[in-house]
Parts: structure tokens; C-alpha cells; sequence
């Protein structure tokens, strides 16, 4: 009996296990005719991973698959990548860059969006994440939070947060020789106390206290690992259903405990009167000068502060009202995205300095310079800002080992990009395009010998030989890095100090010549960055 029910249902469960197999294969190939259509080179595509199995597969970093592709097409001014199933048209023409993302910006006016408001309210309403005329509003009002005086405010919290980090060493080196460290952990922590002090007004030495709340807090805010990095995957991935079952990518622990430094920070402050040179105290003063110049009532904003902007007839008008959930991002934002920039930053220009020493000693020999000028006073951000070679340095590593291997932007208007033939490539709304900064700063035609570490390039007679939109280490256009000051200032105090107390050398377990880690997204260092420290007196 069980045999001749099988008998009969046997083939016809095979006809739909084809057909739905053949489904899924169209609909898994349905874009990779895309550039062939276009005529726009592109390496041909494998079945569900794209141009992408590499990366996917372990094989190699984001960083290196951007460099290998760049390199391979380097004699065309576009190529196309297909992202698993998403073609993504990759400009690899400094001047085709320079159109889209500066003079024809209104065109490529917004970052793809991986996660949304809905997915993730601290994630999707940060500065990164917002569109339109929200992020043109946004980004007006936290740019006076980086602007040269806001730094120079904001530089005595940071070198203090250096000289913790510098005296923290010099214990634990007491008596002891070379100390060996690995650089991720120790920059991670010194960053954290970083963005804790100057965004959020709180005090931590996590170098110390190895297990403090912020710690701990932003540990969970950055580290996208186990229970994290699946859920983060199946948001991204399966959004409507992950939404339909309710699943966020933070607790509801973690999202109160963030909430609530903001917050509750923003009524202490308010209530007492404290003033800090902080994030916080930016937005406050934003919605205070919201309220007096343009006499808003109170009952007008119960939350957030008003974007003020004059109608066509002459009156003030409020252009938008921000929620207490889009305040809470901007900090939020600014906490994540400003963290991995910089302790990537720190981790690979400590690593070239340890692996060049010729270069090292003759930053030392600058830093010795300033120090005996300073006497015994305190370094400024004007003399900081003010060492060259400390420059060189800083962006010679920026340049060799970009923390963004690429950024993209999303078409939203119809638009033609062209070449010299006068031919052109059609983009229409929601077309990705994405630019190869990896790519174009290891380009031998703007960078001879791109793989040494060579902070000449940037010396004053040098640097402005570079050809323009081929260094793009922050991005590009009104689109670029917001925080750059912040992380260039904060990584030139933390080398100066490290520096003024030891000298970087090679341990057991350094790894020369460093090489990015494969299957990775973010820029990171294979088998981590571990040097010795030793002690200069």
C-alpha cells in the first residue's frame, strides 16, 4: 500500500522540487545580465555568491577583494560588481568621482540603508542612515560639533585620556622591561574612554576598570559576534520577517541603558547648568538656539529640538522637529561609527611605525622637539596640529590602509555617466555606485610603490602633487566623514604620548609583514596587532 502511494506521488514531488529549484535559480540570476547589457565590464558572476565568494568564503578580506577587482580594471573609468544578487557599478575615474559625488551630488544624495528606523531605531535614525532633506538638516547641525574651535575645546579631554593611557603603561612596564600588547584591545579601550568623555560627559579609564558599564555597554554596540552577528545577518537579509517576529538587533537592556545616558544627561544638565564641550552640549544648544531665535513656544516642541529654516514669504518656520529617538541616534552614531575608525587608525599606524624604525625614530625626534619647547607644560591642540611630520605619518597610514575600503551612494534622480567615447552607462533611482578608495590608493599610477610605507608622499613639497579625488581616506563630498577631525586629532595625542614614554618594537608574536584578515568586512589585522612596548627611560 505505502509503496504504491509513493509510486503515484513520487514523481509528481520531483516535477515540484524542479520547478522550484528552477524558481529560485532564476530569481537568484535574474540581475547578473545586468552589466552585459549595459556594456560595462564585470567579471562573470557565480550562482548566489556574485563577484562576492572570496569574501564570503574566507578567501580574502573586503579590503583585498576591493584592491583586486580596482587593479584588474584599472584601465577602465567603470566596472561592475554584482554584491551576491546586487549589481553595483564601481567608479573607478577620479574625475567620474568627482562629478558624482560633489558636482552632481543632488544626484547620489544618500548612503545605501542596511538597516532601517524600523529595524533598528539607534542605527536607522543616525546620521549615516538618513536621507534627504533629514540628513542635509542633521548634518548642518552636528558639523559645529567638529569644527576647528569645537576641537581645540574637546583636545583637553582627549590628551587626557592619552596620558591615562600612557601612565597605565608606564605601570605595568615598571620594573618589568618590554611589555607586550596587543593594539586592538588597548586602542579600543583608550577610544571607548574617548567618545565616553567628549559625547557623553562620563569619565571611565577602561584600561583600569577593565569590566566598567560604558565598557561593557559598547562592547555590545560594536562587536557584532555569536547571537549578534545571526541576527544581524537575518535582519539584514530577511527584513519582513524579522520585523513580523518583532527581532532587533539590540536588547532592551542595552537600548534603555543608552537612552537613558542621553537623556537623562540632557535634564541633569539642563537642571544644574553643567556645560561640557561635548556632543550633548551640542544638541541642547541647538534646540535652546532653536527656542530663542525664532521665539518657538514650548507647547511647539515637547521633544527633541526644531530645525528652523525662513519660508518663501519671510517667515521663520519649522522645518523639523527631532524625536527623542533621531537625538539619541546622532550619539549613537557618533559612538560607532568614531570608535572603529579610529582604533583601526591607531592599531595600523603604531604597527608601520614598530615595522619601519627609521620612520619611528624620526617622529620621536619631533615629538622630543616639542616636548622640550612645551617644558613642563601641557601639550595644545594648536601644537599638535602644528607637527608635521606627525601629519605625514598619520596620513601616509590613512593611505596604505584606509578604515573604509569603499563607500557607496545610492542614485535617486536619472542620470549618465559617460566616458570619452560619449557613450554612457544609465543609472535610475536605487541604483547602487561605489567607490574604491582601497583600490585608488594602492594604484601605482598615484602612488608609486603603493605597498611601502612612505610618509614623504605627504611631505609639504610632495603632498599637493597628488592627483585630486585619488585619496579619499574620509570619504568624499558633503557625504564625507563628519568625525575625521576628531579621529585624526585623537590618534595624533595617543601616538605623541605613547611615544614621549617607549619605543615600538617587534614581539614573538608580531606578524611583518601585517596583512588584513580574510572573510572580513571591517579593516583588521591577521593574527592581531601585537608589539612590544619598551620603556624610553
Amino acid at each position: 500500500m505505502i509503496r504504491t502511494v509513493l509510486s503515484v506521488l513520487w514523481p509528481k514531488w520531483t516535477l515540484f522540487l524542479c520547478i522550484l529549484l528552477f524558481v529560485a535559480y532564476k530569481w537568484l540570476t535574474s540581475t547578473y545580465d545586468s552589466f552585459k547589457k549595459k556594456n560595462v565590464k564585470h567579471e562573470k558572476p557565480k550562482l548566489f555568491f556574485g563577484n562576492y565568494g572570496g569574501l564570503i568564503l574566507r578567501q580574502e578580506s573586503l579590503y583585498d577583494l576591493v584592491k583586486r577587482f580596482y587593479l584588474k580594471f584599472k584601465d577602465y573609468k567603470y566596472y561592475g560588481l554584482y554584491e551576491m544578487c546586487n549589481p553595483v557599478l564601481i567608479i573607478a575615474s577620479p574625475a567620474i568621482i568627482k562629478q558624482v559625488a560633489v558636482k552632481d551630488f543632488e544626484y547620489f544624495l544618500n548612503h545605501r540603508v542596511i538597516l532601517d528606523a524600523e529595524d533598528e531605531p539607534l542605527i536607522g535614525n543616525s546620521l549615516v542612515a538618513l536621507k534627504d532633506q533629514l540628513w542635509k538638516d542633521m548634518r548642518g547641525t552636528l558639523s559645529h560639533a567638529f569644527t576647528g574651535s569645537k576641537m581645540r575645546q574637546m583636545f583637553q579631554l582627549v590628551d587626557e585620556c592619552s596620558h591615562n593611557a600612557s601612565t597605565f603603561l608606564k605601570s605595568e612596564a615598571k620594573g618589568k622591561g618590554p611589555i607586550e600588547m596587543e593594539l586592538k584591545d588597548l586602542f579600543t579601550r583608550f577610544t571607548y574612554d574617548v567618545i565616553a568623555t567628549c559625547a557623553f560627559g562620563i569619565q571611565v579609564n577602561s584600561l583600569l576598570e577593565k569590566d566598567n558599564q560604558f565598557y561593557h555597554m559598547a562592547r555590545k554596540a560594536t562587536t557584532f559576534s555569536g547571537t549578534a552577528a545571526i541576527k544581524f545577518f537575518l535582519i539584514t537579509n530577511f527584513r519582513k520577517m524579522m520585523k513580523f517576529f518583532k527581532v532587533k538587533l539590540f536588547d532592551k537592556k542595552f537600548s534603555k541603558y543608552f537612552y537613558s545616558l542621553v537623556l537623562d544627561t540632557m535634564q541633569e544638565r539642563a537642571t544644574k547648568g553643567i556645560i561640557r564641550p561635548d556632543m550633548i552640549h551640542l544638541l541642547m544648544e541647538a534646540r535652546r538656539g532653536a527656542l530663542q531665535a525664532y521665539d518657538i513656544g514650548k507647547s511647539d516642541i515637547d521633544e527633541g529640538f526644531a530645525i528652523v529654516q525662513e519660508s518663501s514669504v519671510g517667515q521663520n518656520m519649522v522645518n523639523h522637529i527631532w524625536t527623542e529617538d533621531e537625538l539619541v541616534a546622532q550619539c549613537f552614531g557618533f559612538f560607532a561609527a568614531g570608535f572603529e575608525m579610529s582604533s583601526v587608525l591607531m592599531c595600523f599606524c603604531a604597527h608601520e611605525l614598530m615595522e619601519n624604525p627609521d620612520v619611528q625614530q624620526k617622529l620621536i625626534e619631533e615629538i622630543d622637539q616639542v616636548r622640550e619647547r612645551l617644558e613642563n607644560r601641557s601639550l595644545t591642540y594648536e601644537i599638535l596640529q602644528g607637527m608635521q611630520y606627525m601629519d605625514m605619518v598619520i596620513s601616509e597610514t590613512l593611505r596604505k590602509w584606509p578604515p573604509t575600503a569603499a563607500t557607496n551612494r545610492v542614485c535617486n534622480k536619472p542620470y549618465v555617466i559617460g566616458n570619452e567615447e560619449g557613450e554612457g552607462v544609465k543609472l535610475y533611482p536605487g541604483d547602487l555606485i561605489s567607490i574604491p578608495i582601497a583600490g585608488l590608493h594602492h594604484d601605482p599610477a598615484y602612488f608609486p610603490n603603493p605597498d611601502k610605507f612612505d610618509p614623504e608622499r605627504f611631505s609639504p613639497e610632495n603632498k599637493n602633487q597628488i592627483d585630486p579625488f585619488t585619496y579619499l581616506p574620509f570619504g568624499i563630498g558633503p557625504r564625507n566623514c563628519i568625525g575625521s577631525r576628531l579621529a585624526l586629532m585623537e590618534t595624533k595625542a595617543i601616538i605623541f604620548h605613547l611615544l614621549s614614554e617607549f619605543t615600538f618594537e617587534a614581539s614573538p608574536r608580531s606578524r611583518i609583514p601585517v596583512v588584513s584578515k580574510k572573510g572580513s568586512f571591517q579593516l583588521r589585522a591577521k593574527g592581531g596587532f601585537w608589539i612590544n612596548f619598551k620603556p624610553r627611560k
